[in-house]
């Protein structure tokens, strides 16, 4: 099949569309063919070959018509999707690819046309059915070699995952820093840190003094304030607003006086734990609140050489926080750490306000000398900035 470069004329093609249409295949073949023999290079004319082809069963014709189109355009969705459904039912592997490139490129649009929606979520069907194929032909040889590897790992499962398509690759992409070669992980494990047990017995009286503060001061300021010296590039509905609140212990390095005097066992609690600290940086340390059906969208932090803790201390029901491909409910009591540089985002779907202490440490994969290098940096960085400091959290 060769194309000679020409559009096809308006009134002819738009007949032969109008036969398609009624479901005079055989005519709009008839028809879709003459204009491509006559030299018009068209995708509209190749696309209506190709589908009348496919209502008269012909699936080599079918096929030779949607090349035609993917030779003009290789990212035209509908040639993909096409092409992607005749070799699904050949049984052929390679529709996985043309499936997978059509939804990327579907997804892509603001406001696709009902009916190429419907031939998306086809597809997203199809690809979906066809991971699980494979998956289940893979386990299938690997529990052949349990016997001599022992059960599969939890690592090794998540790369089963990302494999097949079941999870989504996250990396970590901080805003202001990166350190590299540092492993990525979205969640840490509780057993690295020696400091978390200790830590915990402490729950009770730091709820205990968060329940005062909440008492006497339902407000907390919201956690994202409008900056007038600085640009929005990444505007939110929750800026200035208290759906996302806090309530600051330490702030930029420095204790808030007035808020660590009320909380003076959370203080100590405090001490015993190896904080971030870099002059007028860090500790950040705060209690934060969410309001009821308040979500907060994805983002990422600024620096990858710390983890974000989270000591859940008032926790309704569906609440949630998603990092990188891994969704987890808090917990009261039960302490974790994550990499906020890798995209995540968090949910209070109840009814009720839910709490958290949120404070900052270094990761674990730097070492001394490492993370007094990372200090220093920053010193200097805000020394050039003439002493404006601070990141947040």
């Amino acid at each position: 099949m060769t194309l000679a470069g020409r559009p096809a004329p308006i009134p002819l093609l738009d007949h032969a569309t109008a036969l398609l249409r009624r479901g005079d295949a055989a005519a709009a073949r008839q028809a879709f063919q003459h204009l491509f023999e006559s030299g018009h290079e068209d995708i509209d004319v190749c696309l209506g070959l190709a589908y009348a082809c496919a209502a008269e069963g012909d699936a080599a014709a079918t096929m030779a018509a949607v090349d035609g189109a993917l030779r003009l355009d290789p990212r035209e969705l509908r040639a993909l999707l096409l092409k992607a459904d005749l070799l699904e039912r050949r049984g052929d592997p390679l529709a996985d690819g043309y499936y997978g490139a059509a939804l990327k490129i579907g997804d892509s649009l603001v406001a696709p046309p009902a009916a190429l929606r419907a031939a998306l979520e086809q597809a997203r069907g199809a690809l979906a059915r066809s991971h699980a194929r494979y998956e289940s032909q893979l386990r299938q040889h690997l529990t052949l070699v349990q016997s001599e590897t022992g059960p599969l790992t939890e690592r090794f499962e998540r790369s089963l995952d990302l494999l097949t398509g079941k999870r989504r690759l996250y990396v970590q992409k901080p805003t202001l820093y990166h350190f590299p070669d540092l492993p990525q992980r979205q969640f840490f494990n509780r057993e690295e840190f020696s400091w978390i047990a200790a830590f915990e017995t402490h729950t009770a009286e730091i709820r205990a003094e968060l329940q005062a503060v909440m008492a006497s001061q339902p407000e907390f300021e919201p956690y994202l304030k409008s900056d007038p010296t600085r640009p929005t590039l990444n505007p939110t509905p929750l800026i200035d607003r208290p759906d996302w609140g806090a309530y600051f212990l330490f702030k930029d390095g420095e204790p808030v006086p007035a808020h660590a005097a009320r909380c003076p066992r959370t203080m100590a609690a405090l001490a015993e734990v190896p904080l971030l600290r870099i002059p007028r940086r860090s500790p950040n340390v705060l209690f934060s609140l969410l309001k009821p059906g308040t979500h907060i969208p994805p983002h990422n932090g600024f620096v990858n050489t710390r983890l974000i803790a989270h000591l859940p201390l008032i926790v309704p029901p569906d609440c949630r926080l998603r990092v990188g491909n891994e969704t987890r409910s808090w917990e009261e009591g039960r302490t974790w750490l994550f990499d906020d540089t890798i995209e995540h985002e968090a949910w209070n779907d109840s009814d009720d306000t839910r709490v958290v202490l949120l404070f900052e440490v270094w990761r674990p994969e730097l070492d001394s000398a490492e993370r007094a290098q990372v200090t220093a940096l920053f010193e200097a960085i805000e020394k050039h900035r003439g002493g404006i400091a601070g990141w947040g959290i």
